[in-house]
């Protein structure tokens, strides 16, 4: 009995152990911080409740126990470096006692990749740098990355059409500036002098960060890099730092009311410890845009080309301000995979592509014609713009006599492009269909073994083969014959070229970079005589160029920095310098010009940055640029006629020749203040003034050089809300400062006093605000323009939109 009693107490206590092993398992919940982007522990985390009550820090290790908390209580995890988190015992236990951290945009910024292709701090840097991180591309909500670059306040755009973007960088544009998409070059051989948009081929929700090189990049980028180089680096697939498989993503939809914007977006994340996989969907629906209330009448639109009964006719618009035919759909998908067998090697496979539905080149739809009150064109609009790209890059890290990291990056890319125009009451539409093939292969290695100087090198090679052909399609009857291409069929452009660059650390304030390349170019082009009489046959141009680059950045003190920076670059004739036939504006025609040299640029710049107390930072650039040799549009002759009969108008004459020098310099400020934690304010201003000088020795004002911009930012943010309102502004270009080329495009410019045109200034207040719902919800809205002003950016055929409020709403899991 005595016995029984015994064995039934121990029964009795074995429900009370199994309560307090298990209360205590609930209570001691040992967690690992980790770095959300590699995976590795993160220290000194402060972990604390609503009132601080309750507070603990993570170890060496990443790892803190969680046992002074209950298991809803909303616990906060703060670090200086990373962005505040909060969530609760329960929701961590879920994802298996493992928090994630997102280092702070500030953070991000200290490292950029653009100057080397490998991570460099970015206070070694001579060149002005401008990085465009994920969190401010959030809260700007950019409906394409072409509004993504002009939304950082550093980057003039101008727009053709809605569907269009052409950064402006240091009074050079176009094929003058280079894109780059993750390490790969986006220019190919049909990039044009005239305003592109390829830019909104890359999709915003996508991209990570943004790096903008102010200034000359060949020794790294090569041909193309005279005014600047814009890097776009996509989101990379993540790890899972457990043996399960990790599973995110992100929901995405926006609504701008300026144009009806409709777009949703989804991407998800796989992740095991040696393999991840990223993929990605956006599709935008965007209406016709609506201009603003308050500015000059002549942008109204007040009439339109409508096909009625078979003939062409001019319609009414109902509502003036909106911009008839200015929509368009676009759909972009990516797909990333990354396999990480060890520490030492990496295989990185991207594939991107992007479309979209046929879009008016708006500013053509507006022209008068020859009487003034009816309209030149019937039709203008390109077709689905296309672009593809797969790029594998292999990634070694590890000591090696000559290096301490190698990567291939190697990419072919597909690009299809057309334009079709028909005049108004003109049965006839003229239609040219591009497509450009590219491949390109870089070897980049990195070398820090000389004592405190660190090389990077590598050599590149880009091949381009590009088919064009025309047609003529009679609406009415349905006949379509041939008709001229706008460039050599079949022509091809390629290079190869080495470069090396060096970073020395003279001193511990005192850093020197310095680098070379040298480029050879080759063009061949065959051109057809069905339709012309070229006096040539075919286009064979082998071309050189050598740049270099040397510069500094020194501290004198802990808070000042000055950097000094001299640079040269070049642009070689591509496809579209040397065979373009087209109608580049009324009544002048554009003709192939075989006999063409690059065209150099010669820069130099200072610049200074000032840091009161961590309170006030003071910043500031310098530059001036000469260009030589510069491919511009002039008056030229075909078999020594100076006019020749094109799409049945009689046309002036001209071709892309070396005939000209350009002057750029000009000033940027930048001022970032800090009130308190909750309270700052952001400035800037560019000033760009630029010339063109002819053989003649004749001066006229540089076509891309931008006017007057700046803006003021004043920012409220606590953990969950971030507010903005701004003020942007852009200065007047008078009759007398603008470009030849614009004078004779008065139809998308106001009027001055003397009837003459000229581009007004302009200037509107915003307001954006977010606010993080959850750590899995996040809503944003903005209202761009509130005084609904009226108003078209420079050298823009498009107006700009009135008073715009944009929806976000976005949910991770």
């Amino acid at each position: 009995m005595q016995f029984f009693n015994s064995r039934m107490r121990i029964l009795g206590i074995i429900p009370f152990l199994f309560f307090l092993f298990f209360s205590s398992s609930v209570l001691a919940q040992e967690i690992t911080i980790l770095d959300s982007d590699s995976g590795i522990p993160v220290v000194n985390i402060a972990i604390y409740n609503k009132d601080k009550s309750k507070t603990t820090i993570s170890d060496q290790n990443g790892k803190c126990d969680l046992e002074v908390f209950e298991r809803n209580e909303k616990i906060t995890f703060k670090h200086i470096s990373y962005e505040v988190y909060t969530t609760t015992k329960a929701q961590i236990g879920k994802k298996g006692n493992r928090v994630y951290l997102s280092l702070k945009a500030e953070e991000l910024q200290e490292v950029v990749m653009s100057v080397s292709k490998w991570e460099q701090q970015k206070k070694h840097v001579p060149q002005k740098i401008e990085s465009i991180d994920a969190q401010s591309i959030s809260i700007a909500t950019p409906q394409t990355s072409a509004d993504l670059l002009q939304t950082s306040g550093k980057v003039f755009v101008q727009k053709s059409q809605l569907g269009g973007g052409s950064p402006m960088i240091r009074g050079f544009a176009t094929n003058r500036l280079l894109l780059s998409v993750d390490g790969v070059r986006m220019n190919n051989a049909i990039f044009r002098g005239g305003n592109i948009q390829n830019v909104i081929s890359i999709d915003p929700f996508t991209v990570k960060n943004t790096e903008v090189i102010f200034g000359p990049g060949s020794v790294i980028y090569g041909s193309d890099a005279i005014g600047g180089v814009m890097n776009f680096f996509t989101k990379n697939p993540h790890f899972s730092f457990t043996d399960s498989l990790a599973v995110s993503g992100r929901v995405d939809y926006r609504f701008a009311s300026a144009n009806n914007e409709n777009t949703v977006h989804a991407d998800l994340n796989l992740g095991k410890q040696k393999w991840a996989s990223y993929t990605s969907f956006t599709y935008n629906n965007f209406d016709d845009l609506v201009m603003g209330k308050h500015g000059p009448d002549s942008y109204l639109r007040s009439n339109f080309a409508a096909r009625r009964n078979g003939t062409d006719v001019l319609l009414e618009n109902g509502d003036s301000r909106k911009q008839v035919t200015s929509g368009y759909d676009q759909f972009n998908f990516l797909q990333k995979v990354t396999y990480r067998p060890n520490t030492t090697w990496k295989y990185d496979l991207g594939l991107h592509y992007s479309e979209t539905s046929d879009f008016s080149r708006y500013d053509r739809l507006i022209r008068p014609d020859n009487s003034g009150d009816g309209l030149r064109s019937a039709e203008w609009f390109y077709g689905p713009q296309k672009w593809f790209m797969g790029n594998l890059q292999i990634t070694k890290k590890g000591k090696n006599k000559f290096y301490d990291g190698v990567k291939l990056t190697t990419a072919y890319q597909h690009f299809e492009e057309s334009r079709n125009e028909r005049g108004f009451q003109d049965d006839e539409r003229f239609t040219s269909q591009e497509k450009v093939d590219a491949l390109s292969v870089n070897l980049d290695f990195e070398n820090k073994k000389i004592g405190d100087l660190r090389l990077y090198y590598g050599a590149e090679y880009i091949f381009n083969k590009v088919h064009s052909q025309g047609s003529q399609k009679n609406i009415v009857s349905n006949e379509t014959i041939d008709a001229a291409s706008r460039y050599p069929d079949g022509a091809t452009w390629q290079t190869f070229a080495g470069y090396i660059n060096g970073e020395y650390q003279l001193k511990p304030n005192f850093t020197l970079l310095s680098g070379a390349r040298y480029s050879q170019v080759w063009v061949d082009a065959q051109f057809d005589k069905t339709f012309y009489p070229f006096p040539f046959d075919e286009a064979d141009l082998i071309t050189g160029a050598f740049t270099g680059s040397l510069g500094f950045s020194w501290f004198p003190k802990a808070d000042l920095q000055v950097t000094l920076n001299g640079s040269t670059g070049f642009r070689a004739p591509n496809i579209d310098d040397i065979g373009k036939i087209f109608d580049s504006e009324p009544g002048s025609v554009v003709v192939p010009n075989p006999e063409l040299e690059p065209e150099y640029a010669y820069n130099a710049e200072m610049g200074i940055r000032k840091n009161f107390k961590d309170k006030l930072v003071l910043k500031g650039a310098a530059y001036y640029t000469y260009l030589v040799d510069a491919l511009v549009r002039r008056d030229f002759t075909f078999n020594g006629e100076s006019e020749i009969m094109f799409h049945g108008e009689l046309s002036n004459v001209q071709a892309i020749q070396n005939a000209a020098k350009a002057y750029v310099y000009g000033f940027e400020f930048g001022l970032d203040a800090y009130f308190n934690d909750n309270w700052a304010v952001s400035s800037n201003l560019t000033l760009t003034e630029g010339t063109e000088e002819d053989d003649d020795g004749m001066d006229s004002p540089a076509r891309h050089a931008a006017p007057t911009f700046a803006d003021v930012h004043l920012i409220w943010k606590n953990q969950k809300v971030k507010a903005d309102f701004f003020l942007n502004y852009n200065g007047e270009i008078n009759y007398a400062d603008l470009a030849l080329s614009e004078r004779s495009k008065a139809y998308i410019y106001a009027s001055d006093s003397d009837g003459n045109p000229y581009s007004p200034s302009w200037y509107t207040l915003n307001f954006r605000s977010q606010y993080q719902i959850s750590n899995a919800l996040k809503a944003t809205m903005s209202l761009e323009n509130i005084t609904n002003q009226r108003y078209r950016t420079y050298s823009s055929g498009i107006v700009a939109p009135g008073t715009n409020l944009i929806l976000s709403l976005g949910y991770s899991f």
